[in-house]
């Protein structure tokens, strides 16, 4: 089944049975399930991050780690499974600190202390793509299994 048709099909199932908000949460709970491997894998990639060059508080690291995490949404503009890193709130000033960080490029910062004064500085260059490298397959297989899974419970309701 493709997997955007199919999880909108099954959203639509799930709204037609009498339980529908619970088979909704359940269908979220086994999805994110699925991802959460990947979210791990990509927690580890940036708390490996070196701190050379890094202020140490706070910490920018397991910062960025905390807000790392599977999302699933079922209907609305966007339905779907993924992993994401999400912004920074008061952690230095630095709302992209996961944007920036995977970035080749790095970002430009004044030096502290000095307003007048600005360099470049690097992370890990694509710590979290690199997180989900060769394993893409394994991740989409897995959030699959738990629509069809649910699929199944459905139509064998309907038997």
């Amino acid at each position: 089944m493709e997997t955007h048709e199919g999880l909108a099909a099954l959203v639509r199932a799930i709204r037609a049975e009498e339980d529908g908000k619970q088979l909704r949460k359940e269908l979220a709970a086994n999805m994110r399930a699925a991802l959460k491997p990947g979210a791990d894998e990509a927690k580890s990639q940036i708390m490996s991050l070196s701190s050379a060059g890094l202020s140490t508080a706070p910490a920018l690291r397991t910062s960025v780690a905390r807000k790392i995490r599977p999302e699933v949404k079922l209907g609305g503009r966007w339905s779907g499974a993924r992993v994401k890193a999400f912004k920074l709130k008061n952690v230095r000033g630095f709302a992209n600190a996961p944007k920036r960080l995977n970035r080749a490029g790095g970002w430009r910062h004044p030096v502290y202390g000095n307003r007048e004064i600005w360099v470049q500085q690097h992370g890990k260059v694509d710590w979290f793509d690199r997180a989900f490298q060769g394993r893409e397959g394994e991740y989409k297989a897995a959030v699959e299994a738990a629509m069809e899974n649910m699929a199944r419970r459905i139509a064998a309701r309907a038997d």
